[in-house]
């Protein structure tokens, strides 16, 4: 499962999922018998099952309307209001939802959170042993495929800049390991966000479905060649003494 915990402080919770309810309203199950944060007066900092810090929610800390183990938070200070009771009417029957339904909803849950690792970015030590934030956005990407453009050219040097700093010249050493660096942990996520997306389609039950979650080991038939040839690399970097860049690639 993944967690999250509250800027400011360091408990951590375990959820079953994260996900936006509306415009305004995100929406946090926490697993039956779980905890719940007493106090939402922070950002939300999301974290995978390993407990690496992928991505941070800011604004929520209203609570807008709590389900037992289910949350929903606004980010406009609004809260629920429930409706006038309405006239007695028979009762529908529940409705329950196709396997196919099922499985569209988990996908769209495996891709928000692989676009949210994604778009987080990468933390780098650069040839100055400094480590330096670089954020990947779509934009940030198109970005990057220019700065390997001008690597490729034969620049001695490229302007780049890391998230928070300004602009600057970065070596052709500096910057070929930040655009490989990026370009990994883009489609090191991407190959393992579509290798999800066939185990879904190959679950036969709404219970098999709701087990899958973004971080859970793919099981080998839905593991594509190139998703293989990714975790070999990292059981090799695993094996041996990895630098702070190697665990960035990884994710742990």
């Amino acid at each position: 499962m993944e967690k999250i915990k509250i800027s400011g402080s360091e408990k951590m919770y375990e959820i079953e999922s994260i996900m936006p309810a509306s415009r305004t309203v995100t929406k946090i199950v926490f697993p039956e018998g779980g905890a719940i944060p007493e106090s939402w007066d922070g950002d939300i900092l999301i974290h995978t099952v390993g407990g690496i810090y992928v991505s941070t929610i800011i604004g929520y800390n209203t609570v807008y309307r709590q389900e037992g183990q289910t949350v929903y938070l606004s980010n406009d200070g609004s809260v629920y209001v429930p409706p006038a009771p309405p006239e007695p009417v028979p009762e529908p029957e529940p409705y329950v939802p196709t396997l196919e339904e099922v499985k569209a909803a988990k996908k769209a849950e495996v891709s928000m959170m692989c676009e949210q690792i994604i778009y987080a970015g990468i933390n780098l030590t650069l040839s100055d042993g400094e480590s330096y934030h670089f954020s990947l956005t779509e934009k940030d990407q198109i970005n990057l495929f220019g700065k390997l453009a001008q690597l490729k050219a034969g620049a001695d040097q490229v302007e780049y800049h890391a998230d928070g700093h300004p602009c600057q010249y970065y070596s052709v050493e500096d910057m070929t390991n930040i655009v490989e660096s990026s370009m990994w942990h883009v489609s090191y996520h991407t190959t393992y966000c579509n290798a999800l997306n066939m185990w879904i389609v190959g679950c036969q039950t709404a219970d098999e479905v709701q087990e899958i979650y973004y971080g859970a080991d793919v099981p080998e038939e839905y593991r594509s060649e190139v998703l293989q040839e990714y975790l070999i690399q990292i059981a090799e970097m695993a094996g041996g003494d990895r630098t702070e860049n190697e665990s960035e690639k990884t994710g742990e």
